[in-house]
């Protein structure tokens, strides 16, 4: 097989030459992957934190991207060993496609910059979001020179699969593999995200029975998997979604992030936005909070980024399942218009108790426009036997597994992404006092 001649998966299995990553395994290091490593792009990855605010609420959650980069380039290498004893795989991937396919899981996160999941949920024209950022990046920098000279690929390649873009055979089956309902990027972050955050959720789903299963799919395009990984696959659709609902939109978490966005609209026209995109965690909140200073967002940004944590407080809570006239009216709508939504709730509520609530004291929180990507994995059932002649049955896991087809397309963006609405400690009870809050939200967001 071509992907056998890769170096990395033949140092796989040697214990020898490696760097150690929780929990306890080692990602092996060639020269090549070393040099990759030692760039000034993806140096920067271990200062920006994996899971940014969620550190505010999880203590452990403190994890750096450069670590869950190794941790994605270890399972590529899994995938592709897995992946070579598949015939249709082994004639479509060749040894130059499998090499671009390992460099771009190390590097698939090196236009991530801090805090920029949020910040982009917002949908600003004038902030880019992290994945354009990549082919610059790599064509620019010392990454891109190493890809060509040490990996015989071209950083332009190796962007395309980070991008998901690449249109011919190799390169969708690889994207597959590095963006799909099972990737070598999910796999990693449900897994270390949960153990650095101290829970233990995004661990409960057989990672090794997952991998052994891995096939493609009927049309020999994507990744899918044989039937013996339907329970691990379902196991890893719970987990992402008990990891949404419990870490990634845990309310303090939530509170954080809609303190992040209210600072970051207050300050856009002051922000320095190149060099945002490129730098590291303490950059990056330095640069947020001189362009906060003497402004509304200041007091914000102290709570988030100062030396005593202050987070505004949770004061109402609702899901599209007991409140679903709510729901609908604020999940998905533009941050300007949620920002002027916010406006008005205080100014009811102002008039209502006769007190002052500035618009900023009150944050509505709403899930974005962009949901979850629906769970679409085809699985293979094979004959028991070599000598049964019926052919292999392909079916949609959804199709065929009730907890996939409720969690991943009717409740995880209703139920796990609450409207939620936060406020500054000073005017909290005024929120909560309120005897028709749910009324006057609906009439804030009718305008």
């Amino acid at each position: 097989m071509a992907t056998a001649l890769l170096p990395e998966l033949a140092a796989l299995d040697v214990a020898a030459g490696g760097v150690r990553i929780p929990p306890g395994v080692t990602a092996p290091l060639t020269a090549r992957v070393r040099a990759l490593l030692d760039t000034p792009e993806m140096r920067r990855l271990a200062r920006v934190s994996q899971l940014g605010l969620v550190g505010l609420v999880y203590p452990g959650a403190v994890h750096s991207r450069l670590e869950h980069s190794l941790g994605v380039y270890r399972l590529a290498l899994e995938f592709l060993g897995r992946l070579s004893r598949d015939e249709r795989f082994a004639a479509a991937v060749g040894e130059a496609d499998a090499a671009a396919f390992v460099a771009a899981a190390l590097v698939h996160d090196v236009g991530h910059w801090p805090y920029c999941h949020p910040v982009e949920d917002m949908g600003l024209p004038e902030i880019p979001r992290h994945e354009s950022l990549v082919r610059g990046i790599l064509a620019a920098g010392e990454a891109g020179a190493i890809l060509a000279e040490s990996w015989g690929t071209s950083p332009g390649r190796v962007a395309e699969l980070v991008e998901g873009t690449a249109t011919d055979p190799a390169g969708r089956i690889l994207v597959s593999l590095l963006s799909g309902p099972i990737d070598v990027d999910k796999m990693d972050y449900l897994a270390r995200d949960s153990l650095h955050a101290g829970v233990p959720y995004g661990r409960n789903f057989d990672q090794e029975r997952l991998l052994a299963s891995l096939c493609l799919d009927e049309a020999g395009t994507s990744l899918a998997i044989t039937a013996k990984g339907r329970t691990a696959a379902e196991l890893m659709v719970f987990a992402r979604y008990v990891m949404f609902s419990e870490v990634y939109w845990h309310h303090a978490v939530r509170a954080a992030t809609a303190m992040l966005q209210r600072a970051v609209w207050l300050t856009r026209d002051r922000l320095d936005v190149p060099r945002l995109v490129r730098a590291d965690d303490a950059a990056w909140s330095a640069l947020l909070a001189a362009a906060a200073a003497g402004t509304s967002a200041e007091p914000l940004v102290a709570g988030l980024f100062g030396p005593v944590r202050r987070l505004y407080k949770r004061v109402a809570t609702w899901d599209a399942a007991h409140s679903p006239d709510l729901h609908r009216a604020l999940a998905g709508r533009p941050y300007p218009a949620m920002v002027a939504v916010s406006a008005r709730l205080a100014e009811g509520l102002a008039v209502r108790s006769g007190r002052p609530v500035a618009p900023d004291a009150l944050l509505v929180d709403a899930p974005p426009a962009e949901k979850e990507v629906e769970f679409r994995l085809q699985v293979c059932d094979r004959p028991r036997r070599a000598a049964d002649a019926a052919p292999p049955e392909w079916r949609w896991l959804e199709d065929v597994s009730p907890v996939v087809r409720s969690l991943a397309r009717e409740q995880f963006d209703d139920l796990v992404k609450r409207v939620r609405i936060f406020a500054a400690p000073d005017v909290a009870d005024v929120v909560r006092s309120c005897p028709d809050l749910e009324r006057l939200v609906l009439d804030a967001a009718a305008g």
